[in-house]
């Protein structure tokens, strides 16, 4: 399976934004190997930011390594600055 990291790589000289067919093109230029050019061959066929973006839509994640139990402690582990609006004023 292609991850995060192997994607970017073959994709980091490719100008944005820019379509499937350019990322696909510009994976194939560089040699990708055939797990990383099947995810993106499979990608929609839309305008892409960034290789962010690109990743994201072949549905490989940032940091596959941590699952759905730990990101949901994480984010119960933040501390959040926001105040409400009635409190604003206080």
């Amino acid at each position: 399976m292609a991850s995060y990291a192997d994607v970017l790589q073959y994709l980091s000289s490719l100008d944005y934004p820019a379509e499937k067919n350019d990322v696909v093109r510009e994976a194939e230029r560089e040699g990708a190997p055939p797990d990383v050019l099947k995810a993106l061959r499979a990608l929609p066929p839309v305008d892409y930011a960034n290789g962010t973006e690109v990743a994201r839509s072949a549905g490989i994640e940032a940091a596959p390594e941590v699952g759905p139990a730990q990101r949901a402690e994480q984010a119960r582990d933040k501390k959040h600055n926001r105040v409400s609006q009635h409190l604003r004023g206080i």
